[in-house]
């Protein structure tokens, strides 16, 4: 009988252990990442947290049609400045540096959440670099985001052409 029952619970066990490895810090400890507020969401990303999958769980579990929000806060992160010729971003990393400004928006591609995200950062120097943010997480401290969201759901749709997710307005 108890083999039978360790049979049945360790592969249990093991699916739930890769499962919780791949949901954002959210839903692995009880820190509040977002509350509602009056005119929309106020998130806090704690160190360590991933921005771009955070904002993605957060318009996945909220069900937002669509959003633009502000930031900052520290983190470590990638920029990409787009090469029109080659239809790709060339990224560029930074590390430890505090981000004065983000920027962006939340639609839906394919039934997914789709962010669109820039932002300008200065380290202890005092230069900034901004741009296209392909990836980042919260360095030491965190990062406040406002999220003003709208009624609208909102799409981004390929064009070819330009080799980039254009955002689709609808009347």
């Amino acid at each position: 009988m108890n083999t039978i029952k360790l049979l049945i619970i360790l592969p249990l066990i093991g699916c739930l252990t890769i499962i919780s490895n791949r949901l954002p810090a959210q839903e692995k400890d009880s820190t509040i990442r977002y509350t509602r507020v009056s005119n929309g969401y106020l998130m806090v990303l704690r160190q360590g947290d991933e921005i771009i999958p955070q904002l993605e769980h957060f318009a996945l579990v909220e069900q937002i049609p669509s959003a633009n929000f502000t930031g900052m806060g520290f983190v470590n992160v990638t920029f990409g400045f787009f090469d029109s010729a080659k239809k790709k971003f060339n990224p560029k990393h930074f590390k430890d540096v505090e981000l004065a400004s983000m920027h962006g928006s939340i639609a839906w591609q394919n039934d997914k959440p789709s962010i669109h995200l820039h932002g300008v950062v200065a380290g202890k120097d005092f230069v900034a670099y901004g741009g296209h943010i392909l990836d980042g997480t919260v360095g030491t401290g965190s990062l406040e985001i406002m999220i003003i969201t709208h009624h609208k759901k909102l799409e981004r749709v390929f064009e070819k052409d330009l080799g980039a997710n254009v955002l689709h307005l609808k009347r």
